[in-house]
């Protein structure tokens, strides 16, 4: 019913994508969007993994429900927990806020599978923000202990592990603190990083992905509000979609956007669409969206769908190791399979994983 309630909304001369929901089997009896979720997985599990890499693959395994693997997952990050408490530390060692993205998943792991040690490593990563962690005069946190730095990055790693272990005030805090030195009133944009020493921007370009894991990292922590908090569940909100309108003006007619959403001359970019589909879906399945997104999001998920290549790789994305040119990364692989699981909660359907 709500399939077909979404495919009325869908204008007129649009194209109503509907990958996975249904279709042929192969030989093996296996549907071919099942296989290419697989390989997406699969690819994302092989690829090497830094702290905040290590987090996002596993908040995508646990949105999809992957219960076994968001354990083991959580057990190698506890593993690599640095003394004060940062984890899954491999070399970002100047991570502040990155290595709290492994947080919910290490805290969930921990309640699922009862391991006391789980427990005390997530506790120590949320120690680890409260009183250790470097910030400025107001309370905000840094991205990195080497420079009096705030990163657009930061609002997906450390505000949904807060509010997720009850942080709900802190949560909160940490996202206005972040977003009044980043977001462009003007352009409806989030700019990259803010340095606080000088009081200027370091990077003032608005980066495709940064502002995906801006969006991304509110609509998480919307989520994650108590019913009680309203109010600030409203006011979010309001950040998401004015950061979701300030996106889509730029959408190429493809479905993707430029690296810098706003600099045509910058390279073209698929991580950016499956960020905004995700929230989409997370958005309209909450009701704080109305379904006309979904014709965008579907639209972007087809633009996805279509860089995925024979290996399961999603190409494109802004690539890793030092993302500045397109080509693979984790987030990618991870953001393919939130997408995926954010649009079967949004449909209600288990015919996804």
């Amino acid at each position: 019913m709500r399939r077909r309630n979404f495919l009325r909304l869908v204008p007129a001369g649009a194209v109503a994508v509907d990958i996975g929901w249904g279709g042929k089997r192969n030989a093996a009896g296996e549907k071919p969007e099942a296989v290419t979720r697989e390989k997406v997985r699969q690819a994302m599990l092989c690829m090497q993994r830094d702290a905040w890499e290590q987090g996002v693959a596993a908040q995508a395994l646990l949105e999809t429900g992957e219960r076994d693997l968001v354990i083991l997952l959580a057990r190698e990050a506890a593993l690599r927990q640095d003394a004060d408490g940062r984890l899954a530390t491999i070399s970002c060692w100047a991570g502040v806020t990155d290595p709290a993205a492994n947080g919910q998943a290490v805290l969930w792991a921990a309640a699922e599978s009862k391991d006391a040690k789980l427990r005390a490593a997530a506790d120590k990563m949320l120690d680890y923000l409260l009183s250790k962690a470097p910030r400025t005069a107001d309370g905000t946190l840094y991205h990195v202990s080497d420079k009096p730095q705030v990163w657009v990055d930061s609002l997906f790693m450390a505000p949904p592990f807060l509010a997720y272990a009850g942080q709900h005030g802190e949560a909160l805090k940490q996202i206005d603190g972040m977003r009044r030195r980043l977001w462009s009133q003007e352009k409806k944009l989030f700019s990259a990083i803010w340095d606080e020493n000088s009081q200027t921007f370091e990077r003032r370009d608005c980066w495709g992905v940064g502002n995906g894991w801006a969006i991304c990292g509110m609509t998480r922590v919307i989520q994650l509000l108590p019913g009680e908090m309203a109010a600030e569940k409203k006011r979010l909100c309001g950040y998401v979609r004015a950061a979701l309108e300030g996106c889509l003006k730029y959408q190429r007619p493809d479905g993707l956007f430029h690296d810098v959403i706003d600099d045509p001359g910058s390279f073209i970019e698929t991580n950016l669409a499956q960020m905004l589909a995700y929230a989409i879906y997370r958005g309209v399945q909450g009701r704080r969206l109305p379904p006309a997104y979904l014709c965008q999001a579907e639209t972007m998920r087809l633009a996805a769908w279509s860089k995925v290549d024979q290996y399961g790789f999603v190409q494109g994305v802004c690539g890793s190791p030092d993302f500045s040119s397109p080509g693979t990364a984790t987030e990618g692989q991870a953001f393919f399979l939130l997408m995926e699981a954010a649009r079967r909660d949004c449909f209600g359907s288990g015919s996804c994983f």
